[in-house]
């Protein structure tokens, strides 16, 4: 009963999700062009608060737990594990003072209204997974922009979405080469719960009523840490040891 009743639900989420990606287009280049980073970064901003509203549609509730205090003038290194794309939009929102930019596949860099330019121009990393003579460069030039900007670099190390929740193994390179471009960092490990539930009967229709839960770990001092691997493996243990199956 409750998919049946989804099927009109999602219509009505979809059409307002790709309005407002549409809407936010033409907002974001004038901002950015105009006005600078700052005015665009509001309109980035208040993107992620219209979408989620536009989840709202679904019943979907966000909540967002962080008890430690996160100096907004240090670069950090947020490290997740990764469920859905609605981790990415309430993730940006939460962590909004701390200018958080993803690193992306470079597919999504062309053709989506809104989510593609915010990409090209907002300080993300757009790699090809499948050539690292591209990859790499673009990644360590990332770690560079981070470090000199005082903004975090948010990676999902998994290198995929998980589907039903249960994390995926995470791939170290990324990490490695963000701690070596980064040396000043704060590394957040964040555990996000419950965001694949909306995707539980795939793409259409969508799962109603999801609370999606995001909770931030203590933050860890990167050049406190000799034995790096050591770090990569206490963030991956805090961050998975909180996922809810």
């Amino acid at each position: 009963m409750i998919k049946l009743v989804s099927y009109p639900i999602s219509f009505i989420y979809y059409l307002c999700f790709f309005l407002t990606l549409i809407i936010f287009h033409p907002i974001q280049w004038v901002c950015f062009n105009l006005f600078g980073y700052k005015a665009h970064k509001i309109s980035v901003d208040a993107l992620q608060l219209a979408l989620m509203r536009c989840a709202n549609i679904l019943g979907t509730r966000f909540s967002f737990y962080n008890e430690h205090n996160i100096d907004t003038n240090q670069p950090l290194i947020i490290v997740s594990n990764h469920q859905s794309l609605h981790d990415i939009y309430p993730l940006t929102w939460y962590m909004r003072k701390q200018h958080p930019k993803f690193i992306s596949k470079i597919e999504l860099g062309k053709g989506i209204p809104s989510v593609s330019y915010n990409l090209r121009h907002g300080g993300a990393a757009l790699i090809d997974r499948k050539n690292p003579r591209q990859s790499l460069p673009a990644l360590m030039n990332f770690g560079a922009y981070i470090e000199k900007t005082k903004h975090s670099a948010v990676i999902f190390p998994e290198g995929t979405r998980s589907k039903n929740g249960y994390p995926r193994p995470f791939q170290t390179k990324g990490l490695e080469i963000l701690f070596k471009k980064i040396p000043s960092a704060l590394v957040v490990p964040v555990t996000i719960n419950n965001s694949w539930k909306i995707l539980r009967y795939g793409k259409f229709p969508l799962g109603l009523g999801t609370h999606i839960t995001f909770t931030v770990h203590k933050p860890l001092k990167l050049a406190t840490f000799v034995d790096k691997k050591e770090l990569i493996n206490m963030v991956e243990t805090t961050v998975k040891s909180h996922i809810q199956h």
